[in-house]
């Protein structure tokens, strides 16, 4: 599939009032949804195209320093990120965070925002409970499957 086809694609769905649009050609098939389903990936589902972008983002993983922030996790649960992109701790530059270390979260209370091709994602609280770590700094890049935050229940 032709990545001009899945720009144009990302348009329609920013331009329409749509939330989800899933295209086949052949083999190939493409699904873009404005808001993510948490512990649902689509990986599979994106054209070739794409895996050099996720290979590319790797590396930056380890060069966040995430490795020692893990052992906070035996605290409570992590909240991973569903997708490769770049975190913001506030709905703005400049604007007050959604959660700080020691906030009480409710199941569906907004966390964080990742930007992912130039679409902003609300990442939701899975469970409720007390914020105890935020582990990656605002404006750091993030990848797949990378704890975000910590919560205690």
């Amino acid at each position: 599939m032709d990545i001009r086809k899945v720009k144009k694609l990302i348009e329609l769905l920013e331009e329409s009032g749509i939330s989800e649009i899933e295209i086949s050609e052949g083999e190939e098939s493409v699904r873009i949804s404005r808001y993510p389903q948490p512990g649902t990936v689509n990986v599979a589902a994106a054209p070739m195209a794409f895996a050099p972008q996720v290979a590319a983002a790797a590396p930056v993983a380890p060069a966040a320093g995430t490795a020692p922030a893990l052992p906070p996790a035996s605290r409570g649960q992590q909240v991973t990120a569903p997708m490769v992109g770049t975190f913001y701790s506030g709905p703005a530059p400049g604007a007050k965070s959604f959660v700080e270390v020691g906030s009480e979260v409710k199941a569906g209370d907004t966390l964080c925002v990742i930007e992912a091709m130039k679409m902003m994602n609300q990442i939701e609280s899975e469970f409720a409970g007390r914020v105890v770590s935020v582990l990656v700094e605002n404006g750091n890049p993030v990848e797949f499957g990378q704890p975000l935050f910590v919560i205690e229940e």
